[in-house]
């Protein structure tokens, strides 16, 4: 591992979406300058001002030249663009020796260059946000107490159940927090799991949806993505047996049966249609300043040993939107600037570094976020 560049306390925070939220702020306090870059400079400006931020931070017109004109080594560039747009400027952070940071699931395009990140020096930083972020801390936690409290061997059930819904219920049953091309695409990919202790794939994941019951309240959830290479992320021991091990979405109740015209265009559809689809339902079921939103986020784990004994732990997220911050901004943009925050500090080592890669790095960074503010309930019964 090569030594790591020092931090040089200038961060380019690049996009200004709706998950950008008062993590910038927190930013903007820590930093020594702060630059946010944006479509023009003007919007730039206009978001610095809606969040207060006014004067506190530099407002830029984004184009990779002049982002790269602008890097020295030590910066940071925190991406809140779209996980394909990553790899391009991760391209110009390994050659301007920048540190990079993003709340996003590490692409295979970034995944290539980190050999080279880390032999310029660079902190690639990935998966730092509400989810990934925030779940999986909450799973490294779990897995740490569960394993101080079982020994030998044993069997678990692990469920990560995250979504963005709205605080009040509509018939649609969901308004778009962020890019509906983005939820349209997670529903069109098949999704890999564990269930009583056979893996499954399934090539409509809302298709397997099914009630989940969160602090009394009925939800319903569906499998995302591949949840199996996190069997091994979140350091579950070899010698317990998974009997269900799955990472998955949280929707409002009756949000399947809201959204079957939806899904016969999603069978139906080609990529030309299903974008053309994002677009309808974006302008249809927008979050407007007149929405508040909420997210859920709950992670449990249940661990059984062979002779007899139990452990139970989970972790609830469960915050609403008000005037000044939407709550899916808040749960991304907080935890992506703590991250930031600890590259500044010369914390991390070169190379890829996800939010939790350690249970002494969960139980940190879940401490500073609830002293910032951030609130989350944890229930432990053995």
């Amino acid at each position: 591992m090569s030594d790591v560049v020092r931090a040089s306390g200038t961060v380019h925070w690049i996009g200004a979406g709706l998950s950008t939220g008062s993590g910038l702020a927190l930013l903007c306090d820590s930093a020594e300058r702060v630059r946010l870059w944006h479509r023009t400079e003007e919007r730039a400006a206009q978001a610095l001002e809606h969040l207060g931020l006014t004067g506190r931070a530099e407002p830029r017109a984004f184009e990779l030249a002049a982002l790269t004109a602008e890097l020295a080594p030590g910066d940071v560039v925190v991406s809140m663009l779209p996980a394909p747009e990553h790899a391009a400027l991760l391209a110009v952070c390994v050659r301007r020796q920048a540190h990079f940071a993003c709340s996003s699931y590490v692409s295979d395009a970034v995944l290539e260059q980190v050999p080279a990140a880390e032999k310029a020096g660079i902190v690639v930083l990935t998966e730092a946000g509400l989810d990934p972020g925030i779940d999986h801390l909450f799973a490294h936690s779990l897995v740490a107490r569960a394993r101080e409290a079982i020994s030998g061997e044993a069997s678990y059930s692990l469920t990560s159940y995250c979504g963005g819904v709205p605080a009040v219920p509509n018939d649609f049953r969901y308004r778009f927090s962020w890019a509906p091309a983005g939820v349209l695409g997670a529903l069109r990919s098949p999704a890999r799991y564990l269930e009583d202790g056979e893996e499954t794939t399934v090539e409509r994941p809302w298709e397997v949806t099914r009630p989940h019951v969160v602090d009394g309240e009925t939800f319903e959830v569906y499998p995302n993505r591949d949840s199996v290479p996190f069997i091994e992320q979140y350091g579950l021991p070899e010698s317990w047996t998974p009997r269900t091990f799955v990472r998955g979405t949280l929707r409002l109740e009756g949000w399947l049966r809201a959204w079957d015209a939806v899904f016969e265009e999603l069978k139906a559809g080609d990529d030309t249609r299903i974008a053309a689809l994002a677009r309808e339902l974006a302008a249809t079921y927008p979050t407007t300043d007149a929405d508040h939103d909420r997210v859920v986020l709950a992670v449990s784990l249940d661990v059984r040993g062979d002779t007899g004994e139990t452990w139970s732990g989970s972790y609830l997220l469960d915050l609403v939107g008000d005037e000044e911050e939407s709550a899916m901004a808040r749960c991304v943009s907080r935890p992506l600037s703590l991250a930031v925050r600890h590259i500044l500090s010369d914390d991390l080592p070169s190379g890829l570094n996800r939010a939790a890669e350690t249970a002494e790095r969960s139980r940190e960074w879940l401490s500073e976020l609830a002293g910032e503010g951030l609130e989350f309930t944890l229930r432990v019964d053995q």
